[in-house]
């Protein structure tokens, strides 16, 4: 029976594109179901202020009646202008393992691409660097994180067979949380707090990190700028992240060094692991699902790391040193296991130069794959 490609055109539509991992992934013990909720923010014109610079449309695979695939393509004007590459993102990638189907979805989207002048399709991607990017192809046995994608092993199979090559990979690390913070380490921190006159921001609450937001973004602008395919966040961008992630941190495990002045020098950005409650949750906070988190986030064992920069000026100079320790003083306090690195550019050697004093684990690959056209 052939492959029937339909666009979402409705909310129905868009229920069941939001919808079908839940039923892929069903008996995947390594899988993390997003927030339905989330998703339909994210996806939808209306609510999401990427749009601002963005086009997508999304796609569903049905053979017969069953559905069996779907896929999103993303123009992002802002990207082309910056970056003068007149590339589509695909993204929201998920198909059962035929060939078949995998290839409809990415001929409609190097179709629409081709009908807008662009020259390359890659991803998987999304609206900005805040959303999932990256196909797993290394990993497939571990667990995963609500910060990023889980994929079968046939998905780069499929893809590299329909053309589509390496672009970068971004690495994941595994660090374990010692028994005392390394000797070196806290010399290393001790001299960046004195010389540059460092210190921590002592949050007690979320609330208290909020007029130190737009400082820690306007870093994330600043020294990101260079990342693959990055784009500067807008304000009304940024002040959506804000609003959406802000009341839910947790203080102990967002570290932000600030100089003698209060401005903000640098920041990591971590959170108790939910990817067990998210499991338990289904996607959905109500009735229940609020409860699993609610527990994860009390006593957590182990804590995913989403995201963290210094300063242009201070980098090189101790201050990621003083803030890592800070963070692992932290941990060291509350008992805490493990920290998932979440994906770095696998270029990125200063990031990945923060683990080199802590015992760790390069247990997962993730790749930006691309295919011109």
């Amino acid at each position: 029976m052939p492959i029937e490609i339909r666009e979402v055109q409705t909310k129905g539509d868009l229920k069941r594109f939001i919808r079908f991992p839940f039923d892929l992934y069903r008996n995947s013990p390594y899988w993390i179901p997003p927030l339905i909720a989330d998703e339909r923010r994210t996806l939808q014109k209306h609510t999401n202020p990427a749009f601002q610079h963005c086009r997508a449309r999304y796609w569903l695979a049905y053979r017969g009646r069953e559905l069996c695939g779907r896929i999103a393509g993303i123009i992002n004007d802002a990207y082309i202008t910056a970056w003068k590459n007149r590339y589509v993102r695909f993204g929201w990638i998920d198909f059962i393992d035929d060939v078949d189907v995998s290839a409809a979805l990415f001929d409609t989207v190097q179709s629409w691409a081709r009908s807008e002048d662009m020259t390359a399709v890659h991803g998987p991607l999304g609206f900005t660097d805040m959303d999932h990017e990256g196909m797993l192809v290394e990993g497939f046995t571990e667990l995963g994180t609500i910060a990023t994608i889980y994929n079968h092993p046939y998905y780069p199979v499929h893809t590299e067979r329909l053309g589509y090559q390496k672009d970068v990979d971004w690495l994941e690390y595994e660090v374990s949380v010692p028994s005392s913070i390394p000797e070196k380490a806290l010399r290393i921190a001790e001299i960046a707090r004195e010389r540059r006159h460092l210190h921590v921001l002592d949050a007690k609450k979320s609330k208290d990190f909020l007029p130190y937001a737009h400082q820690i973004f306007d870093i994330i602008n600043t020294t990101y700028k260079d990342f693959y395919g990055y784009v500067p966040l807008t304000e009304q961008q940024i002040d959506w992240y804000i609003e959406q992630y802000f009341p839910n941190v947790v203080p102990d495990y967002l570290k932000v060094i600030l100089d003698e002045k209060n401005t903000v020098a640098g920041f990591v950005v971590g959170m108790p692991s939910l990817s067990r409650a998210f499991q338990k949750a289904r996607g959905r906070l109500f009735p229940f699902g609020f409860v699993h988190i609610l527990r994860a986030l009390r006593k957590p064992r182990y804590i995913d790391l989403f995201l963290g920069a210094i300063r242009p000026d201070l980098q090189g100079k101790g201050a990621d040193a003083f803030l890592i320790t800070s963070l692992a003083e932290s941990c060291l306090k509350n008992g805490i296991v493990s920290a998932e690195s979440n994906p770095e550019l696998e270029g990125n050697v200063l990031v990945q130069g923060h683990w080199k004093h802590f015992q760790r684990r390069q247990h997962k690959r993730r790749r930006c794959y691309i295919k011109h056209i």
